[in-house]
């Protein structure tokens, strides 16, 4: 069944104004960030270019260029997709340099996206401030796992919101495979430990393992830091969470203050984003059936739910 998100109606929507802001699509892997851009993509009836940066082969900040410059070439209102930006060496500044050149002209319509999200924030921070919108792609919400796969309450909060891995749930082990190689390692492997310099790389994917056996649970950093085999200390642990907060693995929510300095020194709640992290982890099925693993379970699909609406869940 197709299922048209409301990030996919958005783009399209800011794609027919007569404004000239670059959209950004971001999000956790497997939310079918890059399937709803090419749907917007194939469906648009002007000039458009599709370019993607992901192979084996380095891309240059001259082929991107090079493309940008194909593009402009087209005619006005061109459609400019940008896959795997990240992948492009130098990409942010580039695209800062194209960007301003044609600004006014207002002859590109154009959208980056990528599965590195930590990577792809970083480079709009460092370049491309005041020209860019960000466009959020959560994570599969109970409705939409409920039409496309006929999902119930207990199969949502049971393998959570990855769409590729519905088809794997009759085989709870051959589920948590995929989970762990084609989602876990990928965000953890590749787009954080790719770009971010961890002194402890065994220390780091142990603090996420341990965290997911924790959901919608308050615990200190202290109390984590004692049960993982590693060494570190609590100011280690907690940058490693804020960096999985980031990557879109999970979300950190500390208790109310009015003193941001106070709020963010309590022990925070971790509310994994997807309830699959939460279950690849889960020694069998049966674990689900569990009174109290099951609330824990609910919870975070709720909190998940509340996170992907408009505004800051804290």
């Amino acid at each position: 069944m197709k299922i048209i998100r409301d990030f996919e109606s958005l783009l399209e929507i800011r794609l027919a104004e007569n404004l000239n802001f670059i959209q950004v699509v971001v999000g956790p892997r497997q939310v079918g960030k890059t399937t709803a851009v090419k749907r917007t993509y194939d469906s648009w009836t002007g000039p458009k270019l599709l370019l993607s940066a992901d192979s084996t082969t380095p891309y240059t900040h001259e082929w991107l260029a090079l493309q940008w410059n194909q593009a402009r070439e087209l005619g006005p209102n061109t459609l400019l997709v940008i896959d795997e930006v990240q992948k492009i060496s130098g990409w942010n500044e580039s695209i800062k340099f194209l960007f301003d050149r044609d600004r006014e002209s207002k002859q590109l319509k154009v959208v980056l996206l990528g599965s590195a999200s930590l990577s792809i924030q970083e480079g709009l921070s460092e370049s491309l401030v005041g020209r860019f919108e960000i466009i959020k792609a959560p994570h599969w919400s109970f409705k939409e796992c409920k039409e496309a796969f006929g999902y119930s309450v207990t199969d949502f909060i049971t393998y959570g919101g990855y769409p590729a891995a519905a088809e794997l749930r009759a085989d709870f082990n051959r589920w948590k495979s995929f989970i762990s190689e084609s989602i876990v390692e990928r965000v953890l492997g590749r787009d954080i430990l790719g770009i971010v310099k961890i002194g402890k790389p065994a220390l780091f994917r142990q603090t996420f393992e341990l965290s997911m056996k924790y959901p919608s649970q308050e615990i200190s950093f202290q109390k984590l830091l004692g049960q993982l085999q590693e060494r570190g200390n609590v100011t280690t642990i907690k940058h490693y969470l804020e960096l999985m907060e980031n990557a879109y693995l999970l979300k950190l929510l500390y208790k109310f203050s009015n003193s941001s300095v106070a709020a963010t020194g309590s022990s925070p709640k971790i509310l994994p984003l997807n309830n699959a992290l939460i279950n690849s982890y889960a020694n069998s099925i049966t674990t689900v059936k569990e009174p109290e693993w099951r609330g824990r379970l609910f919870e975070s699909a709720i909190g998940t739910y509340l996170n992907s609406l408009p505004g800051r869940l804290s």
